[in-house]
């Protein structure tokens, strides 16, 4: 079996300006997946994603093979899924074929190592694909609401009955960053992760940080600086 990492690093971001380089705990963001998928064992080879020349100065010091994103695929509302798709045939045509796709987003810069065994130890003959999640304290039928077309609030989720404490609600959880495993050709035939049978890995909400604002990025960075993980 031949396991193959890959980290999706564009270079342009509204919300942090050259995020996935910017430095947190003494080294740039992107680099912590790097080392992820470096010190696991089960990894044989990783790859970056990128169309930014900075970025691509990053993998290359860690020796990682750089993939040319096209600009096309690295744009704000450019599918992520289509830079895996585009991931994945350039590995076959230019180094050789795999059997499992890992993607492991450079925005989860505190998960551990034995986060992302799990998650690839996970994927099984009776699932697609593999994800991450933490459990939420909010639950769609209780204390999340959405804007009616009459502007009005109402629950997000109608429920069948009353419900008096979230604690009774069916559990919830938050999809995270932390990792994603697959096989090649499930994503080279679907378009989605939910085209297919879906399993989870829970991770501990201070493991599942993903950074997209400046907020995130301060927990995140706090965490780290504090070692309190």
């Amino acid at each position: 079996m031949k396991i193959f990492a890959y980290i999706f690093a564009r270079g342009g971001s509204k919300g942090i300006p050259g995020k996935n380089i910017k430095t947190i705990g003494g080294k740039p963001l992107i680099e912590y997946s790097i080392n992820s998928a470096m010190e696991n064992n089960l990894i044989d080879r990783t790859f970056v994603s990128t169309d930014c020349k900075q970025i691509t100065q990053v993998a290359e010091k860690s020796n990682i093979t750089v993939i040319d994103r096209p600009k096309d695929l690295a744009l704000d509302n450019s599918p992520e899924w289509l830079a895996w798709q585009h991931a994945i045939e350039w590995t076959r045509k230019e180094i050789e074929d795999f059997d499992i796709f890992v993607s492991l987003p450079a925005t989860a810069p505190l998960r551990s190592i034995n986060d992302v065994t799990n998650c690839i130890n996970a994927l099984t003959i009776d699932c697609d694909i593999v994800v991450t999640a933490s459990e939420t304290s909010r639950s769609p039928w209780f204390n999340m609401l959405r804007e009616n077309d009459d502007g009005l609030s109402e629950l997000l989720c109608k429920p069948n009955s009353n419900f008096t404490r979230r604690q009774d609600t069916p559990k919830g959880y938050n999809l995270c960053t932390v990792a994603y495993v697959s096989r090649p050709d499930f994503i080279l035939d679907n378009s989605n992760i939910f085209d297919g049978k879906v399993k989870s890995v829970i991770i501990p909400e201070e493991r599942s940080i993903d950074i997209d604002t400046m907020y995130d990025f301060k927990i995140a960075e706090f965490l780290i600086n504090n070692d309190t993980l």
